[in-house]
């Protein structure tokens, strides 16, 4: 495609950072541009086989102490999330639970289907994380312990889901994610650092990401090609 018609159909305004990154190359511009998408893709695909194993495990802990439909109960009258505390979170489950209802579709897997990654991410937050009884830091058994100068604890969990969250957002609303930040200058300093952040979360879960992840993990391979562009 000629670049003048590549910029009408992303815009002007998108597509002039990826060309200054280039040097005024328009060429090198559109290829850095579908890099970046690419690199996005490949992304996504590591943050949606963490948000299901973030979420089956979390289910697999409360389970036994809340009961099959600890999801459902937890926004009903009464229920766990029933508490100013927690408005938000009750909201967005019992939302969800009353469509399925409604087309009379309800499991108790298909309302976890139906949560998106913050729900899981404030599952650590300090309302949510007491509400379910403070048993969610077992989800991640090979975490390493607090010291008195850094604490692992529900808080720092939070943290760290709520950077994949971030990077998941800036994703989902196609912002870009190959350059240093507030510049316009190739870098893929933040991609890799999430990723990293990623697979260190998975082995404090005890999962071997590396084999999980075989044959559908590019990232590294992503971020090289942006870098030589």
């Amino acid at each position: 495609m000629k670049f003048k018609d590549f910029e009408d159909v992303i815009s002007a305004d998108r597509i002039r950072r990826y060309v200054n990154a280039c040097g005024g190359n328009v060429q090198k511009g559109m290829t850095l541009y579908r890099y970046n998408l690419s690199l996005s893709g490949e992304l996504l695909k590591i943050i949606s086989c963490f948000e299901v194993a973030l979420r089956n495990r979390i289910n697999r802990t409360l389970e036994p102490h809340l009961g099959n439909d600890w999801l459902r109960d937890s926004c009903l009258p009464g229920g766990i999330f029933d508490n100013p505390r927690t408005q938000g979170t009750l909201k967005i489950i019992g939302k969800a639970y009353t469509g399925l209802m409604a087309n009379g579709a309800y499991t108790p897997t298909k309302l976890m289907a139906e949560m998106e990654f913050g729900i899981w991410k404030y599952m650590y937050s300090g309302p949510q994380y007491a509400a379910t009884g403070q048993k969610l830091l077992s989800v991640f058994p090979s975490k390493p312990k607090s010291t008195p100068v850094l604490r692992i604890d529900n808080k720092y969990i939070f943290n760290e889901l709520d950077h994949i969250n971030q990077l998941r957002n800036r994703i989902a609303h196609h912002e870009r994610i190959c350059f240093a930040a507030g510049l316009p200058v190739k870098s893929v300093s933040y991609a890799q650092t999430e990723y990293q952040r990623i697979l260190k979360l998975f082995s404090w879960m005890g999962i071997d990401g590396t084999g999980l992840l075989y044959g559908m993990d590019h990232v590294t391979e992503a971020c090289q090609k942006i870098l030589s562009l």
